[in-house]
């Protein structure tokens, strides 16, 4: 009867929030990499400077304060390669760079 084109109707319109539900958006990734990142290592995560979704999930490098000193141009601050899973999960971080704050040096992988 008339019904048939309803439930597929409703049917595609459920399957289309469910796989918008499962999994986060960027910015839900963000600060949820930045909060597991600093409950990791107990320091502070101040700012994301690289982000991109890969087939494994999410690839991001935040730029974290490792020791604060007086004055705050000579703070050592560190550029840690974060890795997540689809769900926003971290998988895993290795730091890529240390530098003092009130130092410009160019970014080599």
């Amino acid at each position: 009867m008339a019904n048939t084109p309803r439930k597929t109707t409703d049917r595609n319109q459920q399957n289309q929030e469910n796989e918008q539900n499962e999994l986060p958006g960027p910015m839900a990734v963000l600060r949820a990499a930045q909060t597991q990142l600093a409950e990791l290592t107990g320091m502070t995560a101040e700012s994301v400077s690289s982000f991109e979704r890969t087939e494994e999930g999410w690839l991001l490098e935040i730029e974290v304060l490792e020791l604060a000193r007086v004055p705050d141009t000579m703070s050592l601050l560190a550029s840690y390669e974060v890795r997540l899973d689809p769900q926003g999960e971290l998988t895993g971080y290795r730091r890529v760079r240390r530098y003092e704050r009130g130092r410009s040096d160019p970014h080599k992988k």
